[in-house]
């Protein structure tokens, strides 16, 4: 699969980050698929789309037929049989076996042609395409949260991924607007490997009473960082945040500075998610 023959791009899972992917393969003038098996969640990503265009209207960045025109590219569907496409890019929850059952589902429903892309930012790509056919056209494709503002994207290769299957997907990256950088299978890839301790240490602060919440943030904020650690958790999502680092942890073997913390895991277990449920780190209105 080359560039130019990319028509169609779907999108599976349209939470935050499928959201935000599914808007500017939209905004980049491929015909996308956005699916979900929850309609709330669907109502809602087509709900924030259109918000996050008329933002884009305000600031000058879009026109109203260029927002007309991202929206009729656009499809929102809970039936994973329309998403018959030429690439597709999972964005769902960090668990090993799910992403490979939604893969082996769609490698049925495609062409071996298909690229099946990952978003994941954590789970080693060889891992996902050890249990899907094909796996030469199983590539990572991660984005950073907010995708459609974030301009930096890792592609990385599993140990099958073929190398025109990475090139492919780095191009489109670059087609969607995005600084695409080429990064070699291991868990965290690049940024959350270097990142995960940002959240890891402001948590180790937390629990040994060094400081509170709001002081580590303002404290990183004042070195210079946009936002802090706990700022960051709640803009990403506890819960994901909590995954990915649990996910590091056993893929580097128990390591002790992957170690994710008992704090975080009562936020999830609370349902205290950050900004997407009013409450996290932080409470929202």
């Amino acid at each position: 699969m080359k560039l130019e023959d990319i028509k169609t791009i779907g999108v599976v899972g349209a939470g935050t980050m499928g959201q935000g992917i599914a808007q500017i393969c939209a905004q980049a003038g491929y015909k996308t698929i956005l699916f979900d098996i929850n309609a709330q969640i669907l109502q809602k990503a087509e709900a924030t789309t259109a918000k996050n265009f008329d933002k884009g209207i305000e600031r000058g960045k879009l026109t109203e037929q260029e927002k007309q025109v991202a929206l009729s590219n656009l499809t929102f569907t809970g039936d994973t049989l329309q998403l018959s496409c030429d690439v597709i890019i999972e964005a769902i929850v960090e668990r090993l076996e799910v992403k490979q059952s939604i893969f082996k589902e769609l490698a049925g429903i495609n062409t071996p042609d298909t690229i099946l892309a990952s978003n994941t930012s954590s789970i080693p790509i060889t891992q996902i395409a050890a249990a899907v056919p094909n796996p030469e056209r199983v590539v990572g494709m991660h984005f950073f949260n907010p995708a459609h503002i974030m301009k930096l994207v890792e592609v990385i290769s599993g140990a099958a991924t073929a190398p025109e299957t990475a090139t492919t997907i780095k191009l489109l990256a670059e087609k969607l607007g995005k600084t695409a950088v080429m990064a070699k299978d291991s868990p965290g890839f690049i940024v959350n490997r270097v990142a995960r301790h940002f959240y890891v240490e402001g948590l180790k602060l937390l629990e040994e009473g060094v400081a509170d919440i709001e002081t580590i943030d303002k404290l990183m904020q004042a070195s210079g960082f946009k936002m802090g650690p706990f700022e960051l958790m709640d803009l990403i999502g506890v819960d994901t945040n909590y995954s990915v680092t649990t996910s590091m942890f056993e893929a580097f073997h128990y390591d002790p500075k992957f170690r994710p913390s008992r704090i975080q895991q009562q936020k999830v277990d609370a349902g205290h998610h950050g900004r997407k449920t009013g409450k996290g780190f932080y409470k929202y209105d």
